[in-house]
């Protein structure tokens, strides 16, 4: 495909300026570099920089490899910078995450995005943005990135550790534990007092990144912003593979949720986000990727899913594609819990990779059953 006439004029201005021909420079708007090799840049939070890539499956078996499970294993002992690299302990940047598992879809496939993130964490400092685990504002990192690549795509989540998506998770699990109480009630009234105000984070949060692109030259016709919503890492009642009552679901299962909180979960909560953050992407003109039901039968206790054992090895086919509680912690770090693992990323690289193709229009994306990452088709809506 040609290149548009906005990334020929950066090509032809950093081919000037590396000659010495500064003085044929166009006006200021379009000086800026932005030539270099094609880039997708993904930005926002832990469900797309690759947290709880170091799992392949869950497997109760606690030494080792854990049973083929645990890619951090290195033979002696346990290393997870073999999976996070530099930011083991710190933004968790998987060797699976997102656009890391896209494929071939651009020469540079960059993750800016950050464990743990809110949109302030993705704001320009000069906007109010701030620092995050020792990195300087997203949108500020993109700047450098902008000016250094051609950039086509940028995959933004980013959202749910405004609206307390882990403290959801943690008080569910401990009315399950310790209270034998619901929590969708209290928890959905919180839910309903923060989302307004998030969306209008989250709808800042792309205006700061198209405010980059054009300081950095770039046109709105030459690269797009996919809005992507998040995906249930546990499965509805009549899914689960565990019964409600006893103690398998927190000690074997690794989801101790009750079924009118799970319920709540994966047809109340995670639609209701997806539902707001596309109405977020329509009023900017973006694309929104509905990954509601990117994991449907891959969560955490899901019936069509299995776990690992020594019998039955990991395998994208069979094994869960979401990272369980660990509410032992004999495993790696609870934060990674209910987030997708390394067959979890795979699949949702495989979805931005779709969407990569597809330039117009809002997509879901979805798994087909017994299918590995290849098995992921986008539907329309």
């Amino acid at each position: 495909m040609p290149s548009s006439p906005h990334r020929a004029l950066r090509a032809l201005l950093a081919l000037c300026t590396a000659a010495g021909l500064a003085s044929v420079a166009a006006p200021s708007a379009q000086a800026s570099n932005g030539s270099g090799p094609t880039a997708v840049v993904a930005m926002g939070d832990s469900y797309i920089s690759g947290e709880a890539g170091r799992w392949l499956g869950n497997s109760l078996t606690n030494s080792g490899s854990r049973n083929g499970t645990d890619r951090a294993w290195t033979g002696s002992g346990y290393d997870p910078s073999r999976v996070y690299g530099s930011t083991a302990g710190g933004c968790h940047r998987s060797d699976t995450a997102e656009v890391k598992s896209a494929g071939p879809v651009a020469s540079s496939l960059i993750n800016l995005a950050c464990s743990g993130a809110t949109t302030k964490n993705v704001i320009r400092a000069s906007q109010g943005g701030q620092a995050y685990k020792g990195e300087s504002p997203q949108a500020d990192q993109l700047a450098a990135v902008a000016a250094a690549n051609d950039v086509e795509l940028i995959a933004l989540s980013i959202g749910g550790n405004d609206l307390g998506f882990a403290d959801i998770i943690a008080t569910c699990a401990k009315d399950y534990i310790v209270w034998y109480s619901y929590c969708h009630d209290d928890q959905q009234a919180e839910v309903d007092a923060k989302i307004d105000g998030v969306m209008a984070d989250v709808a800042k949060s792309v205006d700061e990144i198209r405010a980059v692109m054009t300081a950095a030259g770039y046109a709105a016709s030459d690269y797009r912003i996919v809005l992507q919503s998040y995906p249930s890492p546990i499965p509805r009642a009549a899914d689960n593979r565990y019964g409600e009552s006893g103690w398998a679901r927190t000690n074997t299962g690794g989801c101790p949720f009750w079924n009118a909180d799970s319920d709540w979960a994966r047809d109340s909560l995670v639609p209701q986000l997806a539902n707001r953050l596309k109405g977020v992407a329509t009023a900017k003109g973006v694309q929104f990727m509905d990954l509601r039901d990117a994991l449907q039968g891959r969560e955490v206790c899901a019936k069509a899913s299995k776990q690992v054992t020594s019998t039955v090895p990991a395998s994208a086919a069979t094994s869960e594609w979401a990272r369980w509680i660990d509410s032992q912690s004999t495993q790696g770090l609870v934060q990674e819990s209910m987030h997708p693992n390394a067959y979890g990323q795979q699949a949702l690289g495989r979805c931005l990779a779709l969407i990569h193709a597809v330039p117009t229009g809002n997509r879901s994306c979805r798994n087909t059953a017994g299918s590995g990452a290849s098995g992921m088709y986008l539907t329309t809506g």
